[in-house]
C-alpha cells in the first residue's frame, strides 16, 4: 500500500504580531514591537502550501486559534464583557494582553508529536498535543490544538489522540520541533528520533546557562510510551547546551531529517558519533540505510544557521529518490550559507536542489519553513480517512486567499491589540473558516 508524508501547514492567524515573547528566539526578540502585516503573512504561507502541492507533494492546512484569548485573561482575573476584559488588560497588564493575542500557533511544528501506524503498538497514527509550557503565550494553545487535530483526524479506527503532558517544567514538551522520524518508506516501521535539551531528574546531563532548554528527556520518553513505540524504534539525543545558548531553541533550528537522511550542523548534538551509530544500527534493523550530512562549523557558523534558518528547512523526498530542500529567502541573503548550499547541490549528493521561499513575516517572528508544518505519515487508507476539506487543492487555495483578503488587516501594531474590534474580526473570520474546512465547533466562542 502506498504511503505519504503529508505536510499540514499552519495558517497564519489574523492577530499575527511581533510581540517579542519568545526568550531564547533571536529573531522574535530582535523584531519586538515592529508593526506586522497579518495579511501578507497568511498569503506567504499559503503560497508555500500551493507551491508544494503543485510540485506533487501531499499538502494540508491546519487552522489558527482564536485570539485574543479572552478566556485566558478571565482566568487571570480580568472581568466584565469581552471588550471590558481587553480594555482592562491593556490598561493594567499590556504584556498579558500581547501574550493573549499571539498568533504563534501558526508554527504547527510545535502543535504535536505524531507517530505513524507502522511504528505504534496498536497500528494507529498517534498524536500528542504539545504542552509548550516553557512560554505562557504558547502554553494556552494545546486545548484548541487538540480539538482541531481531532476534527481533522477523527476516525478512531485509524487515529489516536492524547492530551498534552502535565504542564510542569519537568515535562516540558515542544512537539515535532524536537522530533524526527527516519524510515526506508513512510509505510514501513522506522526509527523515531527524540531530541531533548535537558533532563528534569538526571543531573548527569548538562544544561544551558543562558537560555532555557524547552524539551526534557522525560517528556520525550512519556510521548514514546503513550504512542506505544518499541525501544528498538526510538533514539534519544541531547542538544548541545552551548548552541541553545546561541539561540537554537529547538532542534529544528540546527538539524532536519527525512527518510533515511539527517542534515545537521557539526555542533548540534552531544555525543554525536554515538547517536549516529545508534540511528544507523536501529534503522538498519528496519531495512533502512541511514545517511547523514554534517555541515561543518568552518563553513557555516551556528550564528549563520540561526540568522538564516538554514536547518529550519523542509527536506522532501522526490519520486526519483533525490531530495529537495525548501529554505527561506534569508539563506540566499547570507553569503556563507548560500555558498555552502550551492556547493552542496552541485556535488551530486543526496540533496540535489534548493528552492527559496519568501516567508519574511514568519521569519521576523522566529519561524521558518519547518516551523510552519506538521508532518504526518499516512498510508492510502489513513489519508482517505482524513477530513478531506483540510487537504490543499487549487480551489481551496483560491478560497483561502479570498478569505484572507476579506478578513485580515495589512498592518498591526501593539496598540491595535487593545481594539475590541480585533476580537470580533477574528471570531468572524474563524467561524467562516470552520465552515470552509468543515471542522465543526472547535473554538471557545463556538462552544461556550
Amino acid at each position: 500500500m502506498k504511503s505519504y508524508e503529508v505536510n499540514f501547514d499552519g495558517l497564519v492567524g489574523p492577530t499575527h504580531n511581533y510581540g517579542g515573547l519568545s526568550y531564547g528566539n533571536v529573531a522574535s526578540q530582535s523584531n519586538s514591537q515592529q508593526s506586522s502585516n497579518p495579511r501578507e503573512a497568511a498569503l506567504q504561507g499559503l503560497a508555500k502550501m500551493k507551491a508544494l502541492m503543485e510540485m506533487g507533494f501531499q499538502q494540508g492546512v491546519l487552522a489558527p486559534q482564536e485570539r485574543p484569548d479572552v478566556a485566558a485573561l478571565r482566568r487571570l482575573g480580568f472581568a466584565g464583557s469581552d471588550a471590558q476584559v481587553i480594555e482592562r488588560a491593556a490598561k493594567d497588564a499590556m504584556p498579558l494582553l500581547v501574550a493573549s493575542c499571539s498568533a504563534s500557533s501558526m508554527w504547527v511544528a510545535n502543535a504535536a508529536t505524531v507517530s505513524p501506524s507502522a511504528d505504534t503498538r496498536d497500528g494507529r497514527v498517534h498524536f500528542t498535543a504539545a504542552n509548550l509550557n516553557c512560554k505562557y503565550h504558547r502554553s494556552i494553545e494545546h486545548p484548541t490544538t487538540s480539538r482541531v487535530l481531532g476534527a481533522m483526524f477523527a476516525d478512531q479506527k485509524h487515529f489516536a489522540h492524547h492530551a498534552a503532558l502535565p504542564a510542569v517544567a519537568q515535562f516540558g514538551d515542544e512537539g515535532a520541533a524536537n522530533h524526527t522520524r527516519f524510515c526506508r518508506d513512510y509505510g514501513q516501521a522506522g526509527v523515531e528520533f527524540f531530541v531533548f535539551g535537558r533532563s528534569a531528574f538526571d543531573t548527569r546531563y548538562p544544561a544551558p546557562q543562558k537560555y532555557p532548554a524547552r524539551q526534557t528527556l522525560e517528556a520525550s520518553q512519556a510521548v514514546a510510551r503513550l504512542h506505544g513505540l518499541s525501544d528498538d524504534g526510538v533514539v534519544y539525543a541531547q542538544q548541545n547546551p552551548s548552541v541553545i545558548d546561541q539561540g537554537v531553541f529547538h532542534n529544528d533550528v540546527i538539524a532536519v531529517g527525512n527518510g533515511e537522511v539527517l542534515f545537521y550542523h557539526e555542533d548540534a548534538f552531544l555525543e554525536t558519533d554515538k547517536m549516529l551509530a545508534e540511528l544507523q544500527a536501529k534503522l538498519g534493523k528496519c531495512g533502512g540505510n541511514f545517511q547523514s550530512i554534517c555541515v561543518p562549523r568552518s563553513q557555516v557558523t551556528v550564528e549563520d544557521a540561526v540568522r538564516s534558518y538554514l536547518f529550519n528547512s523542509q527536506l522532501l523526498s522526490r519520486v526519483d529518490g533525490s531530495m529537495l530542500l525548501i529554505v527561506p529567502e534569508e539563506c540566499r541573503g547570507n553569503e556563507r550559507v548560500w555558498q555552502y548550499l550551492q556547493s552542496l547541490t552541485s556535488s551530486g549528493g543526496l540533496i540535489r536542489e534548493v528552492k527559496v521561499f519568501d516567508l519574511k513575516q514568519s521569519m521576523q517572528n522566529g519561524g521558518g519553513p519547518a516551523c510552519l508544518r506538521l508532518r504526518v505519515a499516512l498510508n492510502q487508507t489513513e489519508l482517505a480517512a482524513v477530513n478531506p476539506a483540510v487537504i490543499m487543492t487549487a480551489p481551496l487555495y483560491g478560497t483561502l486567499t479570498q478569505w484572507v483578503d476579506k478578513h485580515y488587516r495589512d498592518r498591526l501594531s501593539e496598540n491595535d491589540l487593545a481594539d475590541p474590534q480585533l476580537l470580533l474580526e477574528c471570531r468572524t473570520a474563524l467561524d467562516e473558516l470552520t465552515q470552509i474546512l468543515k471542522l465543526g465547533a472547535v473554538y471557545p466562542f463556538q462552544i461556550n
